[in-house]
């Protein structure tokens, strides 16, 4: 694995322009962002359509199409990326939703078992669940999503966003109670 140096070097290198930065970035942040994505599908219904290698790719493609990304560190590169998943996955799921809702065909209505929520609905809500957070809270959404989606440590958090470990375990705390409530579920 490379070290932090090495990545925040290439990053400032893409960011620059710098020809043949990402042919150098890619291999060295690649295994990083293969754990990103087995995390998140790690989460998923078993039998999901995405492998993590396709989620990576996605990521990437998506990140190669931002306008002059800037990047101080490795850590709001990776953050970034997993933000880039969490869309994808989301994205995905609307798509499969609608492909479920007959995508433009007569509905016809289907009584599912009570208090049975799909997969893709529980993404979905979360992911609304996650943006109402966002909008109160944007740091702890941050967190959040930092610290279930991308499997990043307190500490690493607290590092990233600037703050203490124990503001992150404060915040992280508050915003799954608040994600509990939101979302009808109980805080454990």
């Amino acid at each position: 694995m490379p070290d932090d140096g090495e990545i925040t070097h290439l990053l400032a290198d893409w960011t620059a322009g710098e020809p043949g930065a990402l042919t150098s970035l890619a291999p060295v942040v690649y295994a990083e962002l293969r754990k990103i994505a087995d995390a998140y599908l790690k989460r998923e219904r078993n039998g999901h359509t995405l492998q993590p290698t396709a989620l990576v790719n996605e990521a990437w493609l998506r990140l190669l199409a931002a306008d002059r990304p800037s990047f101080e560190t490795r850590h709001q590169f990776f953050a970034l990326a997993a933000q880039m998943m969490r869309r994808i996955l989301v994205d995905h799921a609307r798509r499969v939703r609608a492909q479920k809702r007959g995508a433009g065909q007569a509905r016809v209505e289907f009584d599912a078992l009570p208090g049975v929520i799909a997969p893709t609905e529980q993404l979905l809500a979360l992911d609304e669940a996650l943006t109402q957070l966002a909008a109160a809270s944007p740091r702890q959404a941050r967190i959040i999503e930092l610290r279930y989606f991308a499997g990043r440590g307190v500490e690493e958090i607290g590092e990233l966003l600037g703050i203490s470990a124990a503001t992150v375990s404060r915040d992280q705390k508050s915003a799954e109670a608040w994600l509990a409530v939101i979302l009808g579920t109980t805080a454990e």
